[in-house]
């Protein structure tokens, strides 16, 4: 059971209706804003920052891809060299 805090029954007088759904629902909605701020917070970017973090990915992977050497046929007279089967 959901226990309301004493000020909403200290605001509203005899004369004076309260919705305790209304309430409880602004409540839930209110306490679902704050946790999602806290997880955009820790977990979001937005999506231009994850759009660089890709672009600078994609261009760090074509700058080692220039980099690197091609494969030479294994000289049977290196021991180290892997064998081909």
């Amino acid at each position: 059971m959901l226990r309301l805090p004493i000020e909403c029954y200290v605001a509203a007088t005899v004369g004076d209706v309260v919705n305790l759904n209304r309430f409880r629902k602004r409540k839930r909605k209110q306490e679902e804003q704050q946790q999602a701020e806290r997880k955009r917070v820790v977990h979001g970017r937005t999506k231009a920052d994850k759009r660089a973090a890709a672009a600078e990915r994609e261009h760090a992977d074509q700058a080692h891809a220039g980099h690197e050497r091609e494969r030479q046929a294994a000289d049977p007279k290196d021991p180290d060299a892997p064998d081909p089967d």
